[in-house]
């Protein structure tokens, strides 16, 4: 006789089959039966109980992002349902594999206008490679199981719905998921006769550059093997913070408005640009419109997606660099760009450095930085909101050894950090994992420190705040608008940490900076660090104002006096100083 078991129950087990740890919700009435097979299989698959469906989606999905893995949420119907949404977009925009299970009403009273029904694939529609109603409890283990494939092939968001009623029925206990065939180990190789192309192009450039995005994750030796051969200095993507060491001389960090002034610089200067594992939308803004591009991706369609292509590679990014070095040659001699590109970052780096150790009240955002720099371990996991944060994060975090650095990259929602930390650290308990915030991102999802009270898990959140929504402030300032709408009023953060069971440190000068994070490395629980910072925007580095001989003197002076940009020096002397 075949043993029975109810359909939940056998739907976990298809989460296990597939290696999933975590699963990140709030109950509701029609999700008391999978809630019923979590208690039954607490040993196995470990629920995280979240105080919004929002957290739950955006913790899975900064889980999804720190592991490569399938990270899982869930909502009950109706409002459960749509609070989902935010997270799932960051997941999808992200491009990394989440699991949402959705509750329904019983099947007896779908379509009958039941009490929070709602007809909620069309609301997935969008988001989701995979979306799909569970219409029978023998059915549910399969349909979950394929959701998992589709959300692994296609790197998204699949969806399942689930009546309440299904989950309760006893079904037969045989089903045998597909994660044991499963494999993405296959890549595709470039030819060589698209590699030999495309190190010749790049051997006549005068500036040729790199540029990487997570595609390249994976290739950093041989990123930088190349990079040293042809002279050319590398640029990535905000998401792939990390491929390269920070410290790394080649490295010009991004470009963009979360950007460098190496970066964007360098990129604007590039006349033959190797871009590779990357769709980054914004090349019209930041590369030369006569530039000459090479681009690599597995995925045919973004290939001349953004920008004409010179040479177009189907191929993995590993493989492609791999062969790039293999059959580069002699290295060419140092090009006055690359030299003075290496110049301008030290340029960047000193400029930068002078800060860090300001007693400047309200405090600059330097400062905290090298704190957590200094604190940080080689392995620590950083999970940056959303905002002028992002900014900060990208130029001042160091990371030169096996650092994670996320964000909601390409969604760009608020309020990411706190939740990506708890996925973070939940599937990496023995990792040290910050949380890196504005207020205003903090205040929208603050109510999940509780969460991580709740699990015992020692977070170090840094909450910066400024009073206001800089990043959309200095959107008004740029289309010469009155503020509006941005200001925020403070409060004790630290104090509401205590309230909530973490432990607080309010921060208002340097001494009490540097006490709290000495404070804040021997911690066996959350914390949360407000540090009250001057509302100053981060130098814009897209549109700096800097050169007198190519620019109005007068605002180059009060561009420079706007930002205590003295010191920094624009590339057209860097390349000129080269030349010589």
């Amino acid at each position: 006789m075949v043993k029975k078991i109810n359909a939940a129950d056998a739907m976990l087990k298809v989460l296990e089959d597939w290696g999933v740890k975590n699963i990140y919700g709030l109950p509701g009435g029609s999700f008391d039966s999978t809630m019923n097979a979590l208690h039954n299989r607490h040993n196995t698959i470990h629920y995280v109980q979240v105080r919004h469906e929002e957290v739950g989606a955006l913790a899975a999905s900064g889980e999804a992002k720190v592991t490569g893995k399938l990270g899982v949420t869930f909502g009950s119907a109706g409002p459960g349902a749509v609070h989902l949404l935010n997270g799932l977009y960051d997941a999808q925009y992200d491009h990394v594999p989440v699991l949402a299970l959705v509750g329904q009403v019983p099947t007896s009273v779908m379509n009958t206008d039941y009490f929070q029904e709602m007809n909620e694939n069309p609301m997935f529609a969008d988001v989701a490679v995979y979306n799909r109603t569970a219409t029978t409890a023998a059915g549910l283990p399969h349909v979950v199981d394929e959701a998992i494939r589709q959300a692994y092939k296609h790197q998204g968001v699949a969806v399942v719905t689930i009546p309440k009623d299904l989950g309760w029925a006893e079904i037969d206990d045989n089903f045998v998921s597909t994660a044991a065939a499963a494999t993405t180990s296959d890549t595709i190789a470039p030819t060589t006769e698209k590699i030999d192309a495309a190190i010749a192009l790049l051997k006549e450039a005068d500036h040729p550059l790199i540029y990487i995005g997570q595609g390249a994750r994976g290739a950093t030796a041989d990123i930088i093997a190349l990079s040293e051969k042809l002279s050319a200095p590398i640029v990535s993507t905000a998401p792939a913070k990390g491929i390269i060491p920070d410290d790394y001389k080649g490295y010009m960090g991004s470009a963009g408005r979360v950007a460098s002034k190496p970066g964007v610089e360098s990129s604007r200067a590039a006349d033959t640009v190797l871009f590779v594992g990357t769709d980054f939308p914004f090349t019209a803004h930041f590369f030369s419109p006569d530039a000459k591009f090479i681009q690599v991706d597995t995925d045919s369609a973004k290939l001349g997606k953004r920008h004409s292509v010179e040479i177009s590679i189907l191929a993995d990014a590993v493989k492609t660099f791999h062969a790039l070095v293999e059959r580069s040659g002699d290295a060419v001699p140092a090009k006055p760009f690359y030299k003075a590109a290496l110049a301008n970052k030290v340029n960047w780096r000193q400029w930068i450095d002078s800060f860090e150790e300001s007693d400047q009240t309200p405090m600059r955002v330097e400062p905290v930085f090298k704190q957590i720099n200094d604190l940080a371990e080689p392995d620590a996991i950083f999970q940056v909101d959303v905002g002028n944060v992002t900014i900060d994060g990208m130029r001042f975090l160091r990371m030169n050894h096996q650092e994670q650095f996320t964000t909601s990259a390409w969604y760009a929602t608020m309020g990411y950090g706190l939740p990506g930390a708890i996925g973070a650290k939940e599937a990496f308990p023995n990792r040290q994992v910050f949380s890196i915030s504005g207020d205003g991102g903090w205040t929208m999802v603050m109510q999940d420190l509780l969460t991580q009270v709740k699990e015992h898990l020692p977070i170090i959140n840094v909450v910066l705040s400024n009073q206001s929504l800089g990043f959309i402030e200095a959107e008004q300032d740029d289309t010469k608008q009155p503020h509006s709408g941005v200001d925020l009023i403070d409060a004790d953060w630290a104090g509401v940490a205590d309230d909530l069971g973490a432990t607080g440190y309010k921060v208002t000068n340097l001494a009490e900076l540097k006490a709290a994070f000495a404070q804040a490395k021997n911690a066996n629980g959350p914390i949360v660090i407000d540090v009250k910072i001057a509302n100053e925007r981060p130098l814009p580095v897209e549109q700096l104002v800097l050169d007198p001989e190519t620019q109005d003197p007068a605002a180059v002076k009060a561009f420079i006096e706007e930002y205590q940009a003295q010191g920094l020096i624009p590339l057209r002397q860097l390349l000129a100083d080269a030349e010589k």
